[in-house]
């Protein structure tokens, strides 16, 4: 036997196997067209998907697809969340979230969470798993589409579009950047429309990272710096941990899922996608639970925070929104939480954030009295990062500089901030500062109360 013909036997299979293959309805792995040999399937192992995930075959064109529901009661309690507490109107929305996404208005939500062959993207990449949640009433639902056979793509897309057709808005965690578009190019792959695609889409993941996370995120418009430091966690379970109070037992960690989706596609054992079908529903359910959460917030305002981490990122979401009395009052509950904080903590950290984003705030106003006391009681918080006791001392020497007239306090906060300066061009423009400064004081004192500005033509101290 030469190489051509060695080559064929191993690529194409016997039509013995091929056809038995096909008339069996429980086939749960990939067919030969699938490029797998029959051979290659552990007898052991062939059973339905549907006896074990307690779900149903659906056809389409001859090829099937499993879809698995399931329902989480009223009284489920998710760590110390309740489903019937956090569940929507009876419209099945939160008309909060319009301050994140306006278009989203009154419409039915639908949570996404995919779960893929890997991260690459592309045509290669298929999304072997699709979750769907949505609440009815005070239930959560969930349904699963696996891909048990590649050939069951179209008619499993389908499903999922006929699902989402029954919303009108989606909510993920990174699915602007992952879920969705991976999902919109298998919806091109196979020269279909989405029917989700320009659906109104909510991402928790920006407004959690603003909400949740340990260290504050990158400024919004000059309101809100980062404190810098090592960026913290924000990954779906970690938010389930820290805000939900739920700990997960024994969960296959996102890493491992496409491994076992392969070695289910080798073996036809399907018994390793258990865990990976709990991991999906599980991350909807958290999903779920902390949009409520932003929502109540959203709605309920600076009183509801319990973290002044969470009085600050609620600010910024009202900031983006445009209402800036909410995000005010959000910014000043912040800073009042400071008093219980200890100093060099998060908390006391986000307290100096939320202070120069109220500084900011009312200098935008005009409002430069305000501004300038808020600087003032950023200078004698306890713990103030280096970065914002130099803008807060620039800050008060422009104020007293050009609007209290104060030269002499202008130039003793210009020097103090002197020492803050992290680098040479913030330096020289202290420096300049003072120089400017200087000259200002050593202009006659009478002809500044007259009202010149200008300095002599010819001065033989300039």
């Amino acid at each position: 036997m030469n190489l051509t013909e060695r080559l064929r036997s191993v690529v194409r299979p016997s039509r013995g196997g091929e056809s038995a293959a096909h008339e069996d309805p429980h086939t749960c792995g990939p067919g030969p067209t699938d490029g797998l040999s029959p051979a290659s399937v552990d007898p052991a192992y062939c059973h339905s998907p549907c006896d074990t995930f307690d779900g149903e075959w659906r056809e389409s064109r001859g090829e099937r697809y499993v879809v698995i529901d399931r329902s989480y009661p009223p009284g489920h309690r998710h760590g110390r969340a309740v489903v019937a507490d956090n569940a929507p109107g009876s419209d099945c929305s939160w008309p909060a979230l319009a301050l994140l996404e306006p278009s989203i208005g009154q419409s039915r939500v639908l949570f996404i969470d995919v779960e893929t062959t890997g991260l690459a993207g592309g045509a290669g990449t298929y999304a072997f798993l699709v979750g769907c949640g949505w609440f009815e009433g005070a239930t959560f639902k969930v349904r699963q589409f696996l891909l048990a056979r590649y050939g069951a793509e179209r008619g499993l897309l389908e499903d999922v579009a006929g699902t989402a057709a029954d919303a009108g808005a989606l909510v993920t965690y990174n699915g602007k950047t992952f879920d969705v578009p991976l999902l919109e190019t298998r919806f091109l792959f196979h020269r279909m429309t989405a029917s989700f695609a320009g659906m109104p889409h909510v991402d928790i993941l920006h407004s959690a990272r603003r909400l949740w996370r340990t260290a504050p995120y990158r400024p919004l418009n000059g309101v809100g710096a980062s404190l810098g430091g090592p960026r913290a966690s924000c990954c779906l379970d970690s938010l389930e941990e820290s805000i939900l109070g739920h700990v997960r037992e024994d969960d296959v960690p996102g890493y491992a899922i496409p491994s076992r989706y392969f070695q289910y596609v080798r073996s036809g054992d399907e018994r390793p996608l258990a865990a990976v079908l709990e991991h999906n529903r599980l991350d909807l359910l958290s999903l779920a639970l902390l949009t409520a959460r932003a929502a109540q917030l959203l709605e309920e305002g600076a009183e509801a925070a319990q973290t002044a981490r969470e009085a600050y990122g609620l600010g910024c979401l009202y900031l983006r929104a445009g209402r800036l009395q909410d995000a005010r009052a959000c910014f000043a509950r912040a800073e009042s939480m400071e008093s219980t904080a200890t100093a060099g903590t998060a908390d006391s950290c986000v307290s100096a954030e939320a202070l120069r984003a109220l500084a900011v705030l009312d200098r935008r106003s005009r409002r430069y009295d305000d501004a300038a006391a808020a600087w003032r009681r950023l200078l004698a918080l306890r713990a103030c990062p280096p970065r914002l006791m130099l803008e807060a001392s620039e800050a008060l020497a422009v104020h007293h500089e050009h609007r209290e007239r104060d030269l002499h306090l202008a130039r003793d906060l210009a020097r103090e901030s002197l020492q803050f300066a992290t680098s040479g061009s913030r330096a020289t423009a202290v420096r300049h500062r003072l120089t400017r400064l200087d000259r200002k004081l050593a202009f006659p004192k009478s002809a500044r109360r007259a009202g010149q500005t200008t300095f002599p033509l010819f001065n033989p101290q300039f």
